[in-house]
């Protein structure tokens, strides 16, 4: 028997079993897939975290607060389930904010996580000052990227499997969690066979055992539904619109919710099933690492952005600005997919990949690398996209553009004339440096910031002037990513039960439990707060389990 038993090796799961061996309980850590995987979807991220008022902030002339970021946070999350499914939620939000705006970054400053020194400014929102959206940069891109902010925790575990506080065991996959007079008390599955899968590589399913362990506490940390389309599908809100019927995913298939359901069967209550975050500007992967693998385009603001017939969205559906408005436009054309059309220029500024294998600079830690980024050109990673890309259209002409368009997609929905108009009435606005076009107002604005100005955002310009050419056409797709609901939690991380009692040795941390409380976010994400919602509840948890068990 030992202490703990930890299902999910993923950061929140990596985070928790730290704490839990650095406080002297012996620990047993679960997971079902290899172990190159370790580490879960944050090995995969770009790296990005939520902190408020820092010196990154600071020296890039950014006024935050820790009241603004909260301001900010209310307009986002629009908490309106206040007596029931939002009621730990909220608590989880403040406590997470409070946390971005001290002791976090100090805290992973003290296991050597360092920070580019450019804070970047996503989730933008484009509405009033107590709506959506982030009201300044807040983005603090992680030096190492995704690689980065997992290294010091598997370093610990690494360090405490030497010492026999933990015993780490992949290819473990939990079926039921064990209970004994109403408490949680171990679980019990089968062993898979072993398996040689790279990371995010599918492995067999095949069992060859049983096995059954007990523990004072359980936590699941076993991520969201995101690599299962047909459960994201089941849950689709009717506020976005009917579900895509085509999306590609930005995890493997084995994000899949299986953790969840055997915990609510356990008596967990799942809250908020309905709120998700898919990203809008999903490209098919030109090398697929998983099935159906899809990589997001972190665009600047100056794409045109059409929908599948060629109309231009409006505020505040541009590029960054707000996810989840922009995929309810989507969804209500009828059609799962839209467009960017933009030009060479923008491309070399404008477009970065989220991923850490898509940023060997910044992942790398490669001054010389990062710095090639100022230079002229597309950067490597979206240049093969571009050369290799199925979404990717490169013409010198509109005409042979939209041509190519129509061809890729099969289904001749645009019409040149039509695009034309539009795009040259948008480069009109541009012979004036006063404008009612709304997104030139927002690009114009954005330059004022640094960070954007020296590598985010492109000096404004005409689309279809030849000299800021070629002209480029992507296809976007909806790309499948996170949970918001889950695992109804107390600020303790102990899973409430129907009626919101806690239920004696069960426990949950990360994307489980909805990043806190059964959903920290609300309906909207301000971004760089998935990872970071991850390693706060693993530690919260982690250090709360060490305490109970005293």
């Amino acid at each position: 028997m030992v202490d703990v038993i930890v299902v999910g090796a993923g950061i929140a799961g990596l985070v928790a079993t730290a704490e839990l061996a650095d406080a002297g309980k012996r620990v047993l850590l679960l997971d079902q897939e290899p172990e190159s995987s370790l580490g879960g979807q944050a090995w995969w991220s770009f790296g990005g975290l939520f902190l408020v008022d820092s010196p990154e902030q600071r020296r890039m002339g950014i006024k935050d607060s820790r009241d603004l970021a909260w301001q900010d946070w209310l307009g986002t999350a629009g908490f309106d389930r206040e007596d029931d499914e939002d009621i730990w939620g909220r608590k989880w939000a403040e406590a997470y904010v409070d946390f971005a705006a001290g002791e976090k970054r100090a805290w992973l400053r003290s296991l050597g996580v360092r920070f580019f020194p450019v804070v970047g400014w996503a989730e933008r929102g484009g509405s009033l000052a107590e709506g959506h959206g982030n009201s300044v940069p807040r983005f603090h891109i992680v030096w190492g990227t995704g690689p980065g902010i997992v290294a010091p925790f598997e370093g610990r575990l690494r360090e405490h499997i030497k010492n026999g506080r933990v015993d780490y065991r992949p290819r473990h996959r939990v079926k039921h969690l064990i209970k004994n007079n109403g408490a949680v008390v171990g679980v019990s599955g089968s062993v898979l066979v072993p398996s040689t899968a790279a990371r995010g590589e599918a492995s067999s399913d095949e069992e060859i055992g049983h096995f059954e362990f007990r523990g004072e506490a359980v936590l699941v940390s076993s991520g969201g539904i995101g690599g299962n389309h047909d459960l994201i599908r089941k849950n689709w809100p009717k506020r976005l619109g009917d579900p895509p019927k085509r999306m590609v995913s930005g995890v493997p298939a084995h994000v899949d919710g299986r953790m969840l359901a055997i915990t609510e069967k356990a008596g967990g209550r799942i809250v908020n099933r309905d709120r998700m975050w898919h990203y809008t500007e999903g490209i098919k992967n030109w090398n697929p690492i998983w099935e159906n693998h899809g990589i997001r385009i972190l665009p600047g603001p100056s794409s045109i952005w059409l929908d599948a017939c060629g109309r231009r969205f409006s505020a505040p559906n541009f590029p960054g600005f707000d996810t989840l408005s922009t995929l309810k436009a989507i969804q209500g054309t009828g059609y799962d997919y839209s467009w960017f059309i933009l030009t060479q220029k923008i491309i070399e500024k404008e477009f970065a990949l989220s991923g850490s294998e898509q940023n060997p600079d910044l992942t790398d830690k490669s001054i010389k690398k990062v710095l090639g980024r100022v230079l002229p050109g597309a950067p490597g990673p979206v240049k093969d996209f571009m050369e290799r890309g199925e979404d990717f259209i490169v013409a010198d002409t509109l005409a042979e553009l939209v041509t190519r368009m129509n061809r890729l997609t099969g289904e001749n929905l645009l019409s040149l004339e039509d695009i034309e108009r539009q795009i040259r009435a948008r480069d009109r606005e541009m012979e004036n440096k006063f404008t009612k076009d709304l997104q030139i107002t927002a690009l114009r604005g954005a330059r004022y910031y640094l960070g954007d100005k020296w590598i985010r955002v492109a000096t404004p310009h005409q689309i279809l002037d030849p000299k800021n050419g070629p002209l480029i056409a992507v296809r976007l797709h909806i790309l499948s990513r996170k949970t918001l609901g889950g695992l109804q939690t107390d600020l303790s991380g102990k899973v409430l039960d129907s009626q919101g009692k806690a239920i004696p040795g069960l426990y949950a941390a990360g994307e489980a439990s909805g990043f806190g409380g059964g959903g920290v976010h609300g309906y909207r994400s301000l971004e760089g707060t998935f990872l970071g919602g991850c390693l706060f509840t693993g530690r919260v948890a982690g250090r709360a389990i060490a305490k109970e068990l005293g």
